[in-house]
């Protein structure tokens, strides 16, 4: 109908089947435009915000705040002035959830292979186009890229892993260095047969891909590198020495908190369901032999910084100026880019900022 438009609950993260309405950021009967926040949306993994579709008056409030609902379920409508309610009640009824999974280019199942040892768990969108693949950092998994992932699986081939020990993959570590590490993700690249790929890395992941380039970079096409281990030997060790061994969700919040400058994106969902996989037999033990293999009396056991000296392909590095788990000066003696008002976790709180370096350096 012209001159309406549908606020809907978004998909953040390729395993997100629903979401719950945290506020209204626009009045009933209020105007605002077109990429103008207007909701805030919590999932299990993330907490955000989402832009009006269209230029108008916010007309209906069709769910309330605390309801969840699947994604694509309607949840408000913009129309202009001039609509009559009847066609707005019309379109009410009429509304068909949106299918993101035909909308987005169709659905994407985690996915299992054997690389040696280890069961690797992966996601994967989107294609043809550049591959990019995601490595996430300690204690994290492939859905933390669904603010990231989402939107370049539009015109990019995107690949988010499990590291071993996180996850779905297997826990068994065999070597939890950052060489370690990158030597499984080349096998992983190896397994799907893929060329050089487009490396995203956050925190210890960032310091798997710098080894991983450094060691075989006919792997790597280019590398954007979120607070990446391996430039200097600072870290907040007690940080990753609590989520290694936090059982409880009392214990993890505080510890969750860290990761944010906006602590307020560490809802209850979050840390239960960072408790819940810590109970999985075996992730204690794995995150306890990787936190070994990673630290040296509470400073990174690695220190990268000729190894990326010394790499051909193109890289962006970017950091949250108020990170309070690696320090963000390496980042920023090295030319990389300081985030203002932004913490351990770009990809969550800065995601438009680290869309457009990837973008960056792929193109390069």
């Amino acid at each position: 109908m012209t001159g309406i438009a549908a606020i809907t609950m978004p998909r953040w993260g390729l395993t997100m089947e629903e979401g719950t309405l945290t506020g209204w950021l626009v009045g009933l009967g209020e105007e605002t435009r077109q990429g103008v926040d207007v909701i805030e949306v919590e999932s299990t993994k993330l907490a955000g915000t989402v832009e009006a579709p269209a230029t108008g008056i916010l007309r209906r409030q069709v769910i309330a705040v605390g309801q969840t609902v699947p994604v694509g379920a309607l949840v408000g409508v913009i129309a202009d002035a001039d609509v009559g309610d009847e066609a707005i009640d019309a379109f009410i009824a009429t509304f068909a959830p949106v299918d993101l999974d035909v909308e987005e280019g169709g659905a994407s199942e985690p996915r299992i292979v054997s690389v040696g040892e280890h069961r690797i768990n992966y996601l994967r969108k989107g294609g043809p186009g550049p591959v990019v693949l995601f490595v996430h950092g300690f204690g994290g998994d492939a859905a933390g890229w669904g603010f990231v992932q989402e939107v370049l699986a539009a015109d990019h081939d995107t690949i988010a892993l499990d590291l071993p020990g996180h996850g779905a993959s297997s826990k068994a570590i065999s070597d939890g260095s950052l060489a370690g590490q990158a030597a499984i993700v080349a096998d992983f690249l190896r397994a799907l047969d893929l060329g050089p790929v487009n490396l995203v890395g956050h925190s210890m992941g960032g310091g798997v891909c710098i080894a991983l380039a450094a060691a075989h970079p006919d792997h790597a096409a280019s590398l954007t590198l979120l607070a990446p281990m391996g430039l200097g030997a600072e870290i907040n060790a007690d940080y990753l020495s609590t989520f290694a061994t936090a059982q409880r969700r009392r214990d993890v919040e505080p510890a969750l908190r860290l990761l944010f400058a906006d602590e307020a994106l560490v809802t209850k969902a979050l840390a239960e369901e960072v408790v819940k996989y810590k109970r999985v037999d075996g992730v204690s033990e794995a995150l306890a032999a990787i936190e070994r293999a990673i630290l040296d009396h509470g400073s990174q056991k690695a220190v990268l910084r000729e190894d990326l000296a010394g790499l051909a392909q193109p890289v962006a590095l970017l950091a949250g100026a108020e990170d309070r788990i690696i320090p963000p000066a390496p980042v920023a003696a090295l030319g990389g880019t300081l985030l203002p008002s932004v913490g351990h976790m770009p990809q969550v709180e800065a995601p438009d900022q680290v869309i457009a370096a990837i973008r960056k350096v792929a193109r390069a």
